[in-house]
């Protein structure tokens, strides 16, 4: 992430007086973003985490997660919520909130929930978002920014959990798998549905079979099928 970026950041950072964090509820303290935080933080201003895709995790999982909003923008729940927990936070008539994330967190689709209409551009690709815009709901200020990374970001685990980085881009995409096949414990095979094996390389092979990603000779091609793995994990057809 070039530093004109964080310059756009620190700027939004300085003009609101609210900032919203959205954050994949999956994999929730994946995609927070502690220097984003730190500034708000020495910043004194207000810090609202909203967990979004909440309808991809159980109620269970809901309960686990502590300080946070839950919303859907698919099913169009907790929108309200969000709002009245702007507005209570709003130090005079008309309040100023900057929006922030990881790419392919929800933020756009946030936005036009809150607004109700479709307000700001959105894209299953993840660094859809290229500038900042302004949305204004009523007395609230909304402004949309690019999905941001700390310096130094290189966990490929983690931008293929938080669907930051697309599978195509990513160096390693069979040990992202593995590791999601790990994490998940048996949702990965249920969704596929698979026999259950005790080698996770043996349900990648699988998994590949079931989708006909083969190499020359009928060979299971595992990396085609990881990149499937790792896009349907983003895009929320594996649900925890």
């Amino acid at each position: 992430m070039k530093r004109s970026y964080w310059e756009v950041v620190g700027k939004i950072i300085n003009k609101s007086d609210i900032i919203l964090e959205i954050l994949d509820a999956r994999s929730f303290e994946e995609s927070r973003n502690e220097e984003v935080e730190d500034k708000v933080k020495r910043r004194d201003k207000k810090l609202i985490l909203v967990a979004n895709k909440a309808d991809l995790i159980s109620k269970k999982e809901q309960r686990k997660l502590k300080n946070c909003v839950y919303v859907s923008t698919k099913e169009r729940k907790g929108i309200g919520i969000l709002r009245q927990k702007i507005l209570s936070l709003a130090p005079r008539h008309r309040v100023v909130v900057g929006v922030v994330g990881y790419p392919n967190t929800g933020k756009s689709s946030v936005i036009n929930a809150l607004a109700g209409r479709h307000k700001a551009g959105t894209s299953a690709r993840s660094g859809f978002t290229r500038g900042y815009q302004f949305v204004r709901i009523g007395r609230i200020l909304l402004i949309d920014t690019p999905g941001v990374f700390s310096f130094g970001e290189k966990d490929e685990i983690k931008s293929a959990l938080i669907g930051s980085k697309d599978p195509t881009r990513l160096k390693d995409p069979e040990f992202v798998a593995l590791k999601l096949l790990k994490l998940l414990k048996g949702k990965v095979e249920k969704f596929y549905k698979i026999e259950d094996e005790k080698s996770y390389e043996k349900k990648l092979e699988l998994i590949a079979l079931k989708l006909k990603k083969l190499k020359k000779g009928g060979k299971p091609n595992t990396v085609e099928a990881a990149k499937t793995i790792i896009r349907d994990w983003q895009q929320g057809k594996i649900k925890t």
